[in-house]
């Protein structure tokens, strides 16, 4: 049966799998070795050495092409950052970057280094400002969107500013770490490349980092696997292992997580203790309305800022007990952080903002914890 037939909850259990024939492992197995035997001259399908290919990779890039609605498999990095470097290395000396005022900062750091080291322009824009971002993407080679953004989770228009990027001749790749493919799939909206950071939600256990990029295009990918190739930005055997293991229950996963995220984020936005709540699921959201138009879902990373400002933010976090305080996200377990915290922080997230990654846990437990410790300010 074609993965093209099939829906992606069902891509993520059964895609990557070998043959199923009599006596064959149900699961592919992990192949520890660093090079393999090879005469003469090699052959484009041949393994040689595991820093150009190896077997156990294989598996996990085709699930997530699959579930990113691409054919040609997906290429796996060492870390989220490794991918993001790799498609950034995509823009030319000179060149014109345009990229989120809010994103992931380390994203934001290369791309300013970019900028003092090989004299690209970077043009930063509110991927919520449609108009402005097709204005930006003029002259442009390579527009670089979140969407939601990290961490104050605007929505972008995906197809207009696809639309808008195929017409100027740019190359347009979405971050889609927060989403994932099963809330959108930004190949069908006109991205060229697809980029994941495995460590959040597809791998989704907080035991791997990894990284991944998707794309259609056979010389995107050329340059893509080249870059990864002679940047030794490579994965090991035993993360892609653990990274395609948590893939298969993805679809339970963030279906719990946003359903809980949206709860609470009623919930929260009704709190006698909370300024603000972000969540693209609540009704008077910013980006209710595109994500309702444009996604299959609101995803599960809400925006939260107490009252106290960024004191009462601390102290809200020093007061939970079921909530763990740390910069990841996208696991089973929920998890917030301040993130001001970090100096290297875009300055225009508030310093009280709290981003909040709500896991699978029972949406009472979570609720109570944060009541008490809301009630404690």
């Amino acid at each position: 049966m074609s993965h093209k037939s099939l829906h992606p909850a069902t891509i993520a259990v059964s895609a990557g799998r070998p043959a199923p024939e009599p006596g064959a492992p149900l699961n592919a197995p992990v192949v520890l070795s660093s090079t393999y035997v090879s005469t003469g001259t090699p052959r484009p399908d041949q393994m040689l050495y595991t820093r150009w290919d190896t077997e156990t990779w294989q598996p996990f890039e085709q699930a997530v092409a699959q579930l990113e609605g691409s054919d040609r498999a997906g290429l796996v990095y060492s870390s989220g950052m490794a991918a993001i470097a790799a498609v950034l290395s995509l823009v030319p000396d000179g060149g014109v970057i345009v990229v989120p005022r809010h994103a992931y900062h380390a994203t934001l750091i290369l791309a300013h280094e970019l900028a003092e080291k090989h004299g690209v322009t970077v043009r930063t824009v509110d991927v919520a400002d449609t108009a402005r971002v097709i204005e930006a993407v003029d002259g442009a080679s390579l527009v670089w969107i979140e969407s939601p953004t990290n961490p104050m989770l605007e929505v972008a228009d995906l197809p207009a500013i696809g639309a808008a990027t195929r017409a100027a001749g740019a190359i347009f790749a979405v971050d889609n770490t927060f989403a994932t493919p099963l809330l959108q799939r930004p190949l069908d909206s006109g991205a060229n490349i697809v980029v994941h950071s495995a460590t959040k939600y597809l791998a989704g256990h907080s035991d791997v980092v990894l990284g991944i990029a998707v794309t259609r295009d056979p010389v995107l990918h050329e340059k893509l696997w080249h870059y990864r190739t002679h940047h030794g930005a490579i994965a090991g055997p035993w993360e892609v292992w653990l990274a395609l293991r948590g893939l298969r229950t993805l679809a339970l996963r963030v279906e719990r997580a946003q359903a809980n995220a949206a709860e609470l984020a009623d919930r929260l936005s009704a709190h006698p203790k909370v300024i603000e709540v972000r969540h693209p699921s609540l009704v008077d959201d910013p980006g209710h309305a595109v994500a309702k138009a444009t996604m299959n879902g609101f995803g599960s990373v809400i925006g939260l800022r107490p009252s106290g400002g960024a004191a009462g933010a601390d102290r809200l976090i020093d007061a939970l007990k079921l909530w763990l305080p740390a910069t990841s996200l996208g696991g089973v377990e929920s998890t917030l952080e301040r993130r001001r915290r970090f100096d290297s922080e875009s300055a225009t997230v508030p310093e009280d903002f709290i981003r909040m990654s709500v896991g699978i846990e029972e949406i009472e437990d979570l609720w109570a914890d944060l009541d008490q410790a809301l009630r404690a300010l």
